[in-house]
C-alpha cells in the first residue's frame, strides 16, 4: 500500500519588524464529506488543532496520530512548530507563552479555521487555555468545540519551576538571563530564560475560575515526572464552570505516547465530535 503523503509545509510570517518570525505548519483540509454543501446545512465539523509542548515539534507521535485520525474522519487538522522549535524560524531563547500563543493564533487565522478542538500537550495545554481566554474575550467562544489537555502544564513556570530553583539557578537568571537543566528526552538541555519566567507570571490561568464554554477532557499520567498529577487536579478545581472529564492513567508518563495512550486521546477527541 502506498504511503499517504503528509500535507506540505506552509509558512506564515508572524510579528512585525525585529519581532517577525516565520512559522512552519502543515494543514490538512477537511473533505466534503465532513462539511457538506450549503444546500444540506449541518453544523460544521470542527478542525483539530495540535498544540505541542516545550521543545517538541509537529512531527511527534501524538501529532501524527491525530492527523491520521482527522484524515480518516474527513476533518481538517493543523499542526505547527512554535518559533525556535522544529523547522520554524526565530530563536528559542526569545520564546515566551505570549509569543507562542500569538503564533498559534496567527497560524489558525492563516488557515481560515472556524470551529476547532484544541489538543494541547504539556505546555500546549497552557497555550490552549490562553487561546480559550482570548476567544472568549473577543466574543468568539462559540468557535471552541472542545479542549483535550494531555499532561497539561498551565502556569508551569511559576508553579513547577520557580519553587524548585536553587541558588545557582537564581544566580544564572540574574547574571546570564537564563539557566539550563538536563533533559530526559534528548541530549540538549532545557533552557529557561528570565523572559520566559516573567512572561509566565503575566499569563497565569490558575488564579481564578477558568471558563472555556466547551467540554474539556484532561488526560494525566500518575507516573509523570515532569507534571505531577496533583497539578492536573489543581487545574480541575479552576474549571468549575465547564463539563470536565479527567482520565488518570496509573502507569502513564509525561509523554503519553504509547499505543494505549494514543487510543485514549483519540477516544476523547471522538467523544467531542459526537457532541457537535
Amino acid at each position: 500500500m502506498a504511503e499517504i503523503a503528509a500535507p506540505p509545509v506552509s509558512r506564515v510570517l508572524i510579528g512585525e519588524g525585529a519581532e517577525s518570525r516565520e512559522i512552519a505548519y502543515r494543514f490538512l483540509p477537511a473533505t466534503e464529506a465532513a462539511n457538506p454543501a450549503p444546500e444540506k446545512p449541518v453544523p460544521e465539523k470542527p478542525a483539530i488543532v495540535w498544540l505541542g509542548g516545550y521543545r517538541s515539534d509537529m512531527e511527534g507521535t501524538k501529532a501524527l496520530e491525530l492527523e491520521g485520525f482527522a484524515r480518516a474522519k474527513g476533518l481538517a487538522c493543523l499542526r505547527f512548530d512554535y518559533s525556535g522549535h522544529g523547522i520554524s524560524g526565530g530563536a528559542f531563547a526569545e520564546g515566551t507563552i505570549s509569543r507562542w500563543r500569538e503564533e498559534a493564533e496567527g497560524v489558525i487565522a492563516a488557515t481560515g479555521i472556524g470551529r476547532m478542538i484544541l489538543v494541547g500537550s504539556s505546555m500546549g495545554g497552557w497555550i490552549a487555555l490562553r487561546l480559550a481566554e482570548e476567544l472568549r474575550r473577543h466574543g468568539q467562544a462559540e468557535r471552541l468545540a472542545g479542549l483535550v489537555l494531555i499532561a497539561p502544564a498551565p502556569d508551569f513556570t511559576s508553579d513547577l519551576i520557580e519553587p524548585q530553583l536553587g541558588e545557582a539557578e537564581r544566580r544564572a537568571l540574574d547574571e546570564k538571563g537564563y539557566f539550563e537543566e538536563p533533559s530526559a528526552y534528548g541530549p540538549d538541555p532545557y533552557i529557561y530564560t528570565r523572559k520566559l519566567m516573567e512572561d509566565g507570571r503575566d499569563n497565569r490561568v490558575l488564579t481564578g475560575t477558568i471558563e472555556t464554554g466547551c467540554p474539556v477532557h484532561v488526560l494525566q499520567g500518575m507516573k509523570d515526572p515532569d507534571v505531577p498529577y496533583a497539578h492536573a487536579l489543581k487545574l480541575m478545581e479552576h474549571l468549575a464552570c465547564d463539563d470536565v472529564v479527567m482520565t488518570l492513567i496509573r502507569d502513564g508518563d509525561h509523554r503519553l505516547s504509547r499505543p494505549e495512550d494514543i487510543e485514549r486521546i483519540l477516544a476523547a477527541v471522538s467523544a467531542m465530535l459526537t457532541e457537535v
